[in-house]
């Protein structure tokens, strides 16, 4: 959420935004009375009417208002507001042995290749890993939802790689999850590791993949290729 949907809103009015969302209001307008939510919420309708406010200025929820009450519908940021929670919960009730990211294949710079080889990392992927990388990631946009889901992997065992230096310079840190890789034709790869440098020019929507063979070759990809990653146990 944004700094001032964050600062606007409180746990009260996501649970009118739940509830509102289990309604139909995800799917668009729907129709409803302050006094029909105060019923639900076990509240007054000057507390349903203040939270549908701070939900609308928050910009959360659209509404328009007519004489029997009121059309309302979910922004696109509200879904994004459930969506944070709904991660939360699965984060606490699933037992984190894997999260399912979605993304497409895109073309990379040219530095995987580069520091995949380096000696100092190579015989930690060689010891760790129980491979030689193929010297090179495939690159891959995450979806705007993996995006937000993304942070989930945090609660699954890494394997980390530890930074050194030679006498030129040093090198950063990084860690690695087992991960394996499904197209959309269904064809799948086991035994490749996301890759994340603690020092990056990627954003959160860049993910890094690692295998011992040529993901591109393997599963006959392309960019814009679509792509499932499941990190963790599968």
């Amino acid at each position: 959420m944004s700094t001032t949907a964050t600062s606007a809103v409180g746990q009260a009015e996501l649970a009118v935004l739940k509830l509102l969302a289990i309604e139909g209001g995800l799917s668009g307008d729907l129709k409803i009375s302050c006094s029909a939510l105060a019923d639900q919420l076990d509240a007054s309708n000057q507390t349903a009417s203040r939270r549908l406010q701070r939900l609308e200025s928050a910009t959360l929820l659209e509404r328009d208002t007519v004489s029997d009450g009121q059309w309302v519908a979910i922004t696109d940021a509200g879904e994004r507001a459930l969506r944070a929670e709904y991660e939360d919960y699965r984060r606490i009730f699933e037992d984190g042995s894997e999260i399912e990211l979605e993304g497409t294949v895109t073309g990379g710079m040219g530095e995987g290749r580069h520091y995949i080889s380096l000696p100092g990392y190579n015989r930690q992927f060689e010891d760790r890993l129980g491979y030689e990388p193929y010297p090179g990631t495939l690159n891959v946009d995450l979806l705007e939802e993996s995006v937000r889901r993304r942070s989930a992997v945090s609660s699954l065992e890494p394997v980390p790689i530890d930074g050194w230096e030679d006498d030129e310079r040093t090198y950063g840190p990084a860690v690695c999850y087992p991960a394996t890789l499904e197209t959309a034709d269904g064809e799948c790869y086991e035994g490749a590791h996301t890759i994340e440098p603690e020092r990056t020019h990627h954003d959160d929507d860049k993910l890094e993949v690692i295998a011992p063979a040529k993901l591109r070759d393997e599963l006959d990809l392309s960019d814009d290729d679509h792509l499932t990653i499941y990190v963790g146990d599968h």
